[in-house]
């Protein structure tokens, strides 16, 4: 525990060791205040909500993920030193949980920052902040799905840049196979028992339904079920780049 607890001090820290991190968080909360209120048009919907902001936040967790997960492991082999890493005394999953809980730990960060949207809607009207809540956390759990696929996308790259387009990409595919126009598509190249499956299991359609007030033991399954299983494709691919 000692050794988790020291990598992910270690890769926190790495984060706000440079301007960027802060860049990413206003950029973040600029585009989170943009989407509830401008193109959620609150002030035209006369409920006080974050229902706006719910609606748009998966999109835009996508790309944070992707960016805060791209720099995980392709940085450590452009640097050289993933060797230094994996020769200590530490297992490669510890490794690789570490820095995911850093990254999650930021996007968490990054979430409390946005807090001020819903101390706006308090103060505008009486929203459900149960539900809002709810919403918050799926944020949260959905984000840690997208930065461990993000982080598998990053093992595979010494550039970053590469590591972003991948992880973007998974992501986009953990995203959309639940909208209505992919729906659509897949359903007229699959059964239906199949079209409905991917759509299932999307991160979208969990985030959903927790978004709406509704959570259920299924999602919370989900949501460590799809993060386990990318924890351990990035294991596997950090193990077969340091036996490579």
């Amino acid at each position: 525990m000692r050794v988790l607890l020291a990598i992910t001090r270690r890769e926190l820290a790495a984060y706000f060791a440079t301007p960027l991190a802060y860049v990413f968080i206003i950029i973040f909360v600029a585009l989170a205040a943009i989407f509830t209120f401008r193109v959620g048009q609150f002030f035209t919907r006369g409920m006080a909500d974050l229902a706006p902001l719910f609606l748009y936040l998966p999109w835009l967790l996508l790309i944070f993920s992707a960016a805060a997960a791209m720099r995980l492991w392709a940085e450590e082999r452009a640097r050289g030193t993933i060797e230094l890493l994996l020769t200590l005394p530490v297992a490669t999953w510890q490794a690789v949980l570490a820095k995911w809980l850093a990254a999650w730990l930021f996007l968490g960060v990054a979430l409390i920052a946005t807090f001020g949207l819903w101390f706006t809607v308090n103060w505008l009207g009486e929203p459900d902040n149960g539900v809002i809540a709810l919403g918050y956390l799926a944020a949260w759990m959905s984000g840690g799905v997208l930065l461990a696929a993000g982080a598998a996308a990053s093992a595979l790259t010494r550039n970053q840049v590469i590591a972003f387009v991948l992880a973007a990409a998974i992501g986009f595919l953990l995203m959309s196979t639940a909208t209505p126009l992919v729906q659509q598509g897949l359903g007229a190249w699959l059964p239906a028992p199949l079209a409905e499956a991917l759509a299932a299991g999307a991160v979208l359609s969990h985030f959903s339904n927790v978004a709406q007030g509704m959570l259920s033991a299924a999602d919370v399954l989900y949501w460590l079920g799809m993060t386990t299983f990318w924890l351990f494709v990035n294991t596997l691919l950090v193990e077969w780049r340091k036996a490579a």
